[in-house]
């Protein structure tokens, strides 16, 4: 059952130009609209990889569909989307939510982090975990995170957002670049030893049953994606797939100028 959007907060930064807004259930949601700059697709693509990387156990937000009435849109004026030089307004009805990572009143969040703060994530080895999910999902863009911090302490916590450019975009396709999906800074993998520090999401990527991606591809609006469910099966064949071809593309990564993992060791 979809969440209702009742107060917009503010506008987003981002290419799909996203609004956060709070709903009926007292959560508050960053809202990409259909009609977003980017393309409809990527709705659907947040969500259903989003799906995928918390049935491994990746630290992604909750996602929900959201429904946005003409009357909310009719009587707030922030909620527009430039499109070229044309402003327009949001379009109503089923949109894709992702719970924002902390309550605006419990702490802070940031999209940037210098170097040496790494070391205050303190969950700095799940970066693994979404290089692995990213190369299953052929995300197309830098791996985008969120590092939130309660009130008071000192440890970041990272949350994996915008999954939108995950099958490459808008074309559902699977050109596999060695640096596509990764995050900009190698210290972020620099603990990484060998193919254990990519467990257990890896394993379970390899392990997901098919059932489980049909039923995420499922839930997904027919509006997301044109109804054209043609064109969603052969995006679900083609994931189910590339299960096993993950540990190849991450070597590819590994060996990419880029020398992500300067710590791996080969087993003898």
């Amino acid at each position: 059952m979809a969440k209702q959007a009742v107060q917009h907060i503010r506008r987003m930064r981002g290419g799909a130009q996203s609004h956060l807004m709070r709903c009926d259930d007292g959560n508050y949601y960053v809202v990409k609209f259909r009609n977003n700059p980017q393309h409809h697709r990527v709705l659907a693509n947040d969500y259903l990889a989003s799906k995928l990387a918390h049935h491994v156990g990746l630290p992604v937000p909750a996602v929900e569909l959201i429904e946005v009435t003409d009357r909310l849109i009719a009587n707030n004026s922030n909620l527009t989307i430039m499109l070229g030089h044309r402003q327009v307004s949001c379009e109503p009805g089923l949109q894709f939510g992702s719970r924002y990572a902390i309550r605006p009143w419990e702490g802070q969040v940031f999209d940037y982090l210098p170097s040496e703060v790494f070391s205050r994530v303190r969950n700095l080895h799940a970066f693994a975990g979404i290089l692995a999910l990213d190369k299953w999902t052929c995300n197309s863009d830098g791996r985008q995170v969120a590092f939130c911090r309660r009130a008071r302490e000192r440890k970041f916590t990272a949350v994996f957002i915008d999954q939108g450019y995950c099958f490459n975009g808008g074309d559902w396709t699977f050109p596999d670049f060695p640096l596509q999906g990764v995050f900009p800074k190698n210290e972020v993998y620099g603990w990484v030893t060998g193919w254990d520090s990519f467990d257990p999401w890896l394993t379970r990527i390899e392990a997901v049953k098919d059932e489980i991606v049909w039923e995420a591809a499922g839930q997904i609006p027919p509006e997301w994606y044109g109804s054209e469910w043609g064109e969603v099966q052969r995006l679900v064949e083609q994931l189910l797939e590339r299960r096993h071809t993950v540990r190849d593309l991450i070597l590819s990564f590994r060996h990419s100028p880029r020398r992500p993992f300067p710590g791996w060791i080969d087993a003898a």
